[in-house]
């Protein structure tokens, strides 16, 4: 098998997974009425979110920078992972503090998608990039659980803002094409990773796409899931440990 028609093949099964990740969350759409596993979905989304920001993202961040300006000092990467916390916490402080801004809360949800499309081109760059066989393998791999968390994370991210199914679907579909476009640019435009700005800009949008995980994850999970019993929130905990444990185990790899 040729390393090009392996990277089709990777592209489509990466394409296939996403969207089977996100068919539950967005056929059972969240309700007034308490949903539980939607309630512990969202919960392993938001361990997924934190991971992925101090596992993955954050470290990749930092590694950039210190490759790119081996002479700065200055914590560059966590200087925009806080940028990234800020710029959400002040959207939901705004649609507190301003009543007439009604609408200010739902512009989190299309930033974290908007995020996530971002990261998956970036992620399906790195593979198209890649030379050798066995690399791209393992790389495929790591994307495949990315992909499939992430996309299960993002739809009941939309599931509990007001944005409508056919929205949904539409940006979940986005998201999904995003890795096998991001496949095809690096396949075909590999030397332009090479160049120190694409490095430097890559760095920083890891690092404030970490600082925004990190808000989902904590401040806005807390907001979102106040509980009357002791038991739920013990069980919501277990799952966000869980999809936090997922990115961890992934992180021994990638």
């Amino acid at each position: 098998m040729s390393l090009l028609f392996y990277k089709i093949i990777a592209g489509i099964l990466i394409l296939i997974t996403s969207l089977v990740a996100a068919i539950y969350p967005i056929k059972v759409r969240a309700r007034p009425q308490h949903r539980p596993i939607l309630e512990l979905g969202d919960a392993f989304a938001s361990g997924i979110f934190l991971g992925a920001a101090l596992f993955h993202m954050l470290p990749d961040a930092v590694s950039g920078f210190a490759n790119t300006l081996p002479d700065a000092h200055y914590p560059v990467a966590e200087f925009f992972c806080a940028c990234g916390f800020l710029v959400l916490l002040f959207l939901e402080r705004l649609a507190q503090c301003v009543p007439q801004i009604k609408d200010a809360k739902q512009v989190m949800p299309y930033m974290v998608a908007l995020i996530l499309i971002i990261h998956s081109l970036i992620e399906g760059g790195v593979l198209g990039i890649n030379a050798t066989m066995a690399t791209a393998f393992v790389i495929f791999v790591a994307i495949l659980a990315h992909k499939s968390s992430e996309s299960f994370a993002l739809a009941v991210v939309l599931n509990r803002s007001q944005v409508t199914t056919k929205k949904s679907i539409l940006i979940v579909g986005v998201f999904s094409l995003m890795t096998p476009i991001g496949i095809l640019l690096g396949t075909t435009m590999a030397s332009l990773l090479q160049y120190k700005a694409g490095q430097l800009w890559t760095a920083g949008f890891n690092a404030f796409a970490a600082g925004t995980f990190l808000y989902m994850s904590t401040l806005h999970h807390i907001n979102h899931h106040e509980r009357m019993h002791e038991a739920e929130n013990l069980r919501e905990f277990l799952f966000l440990f869980i999809g936090l444990v997922v990115m961890a185990l992934l992180a021994m790899w990638v």
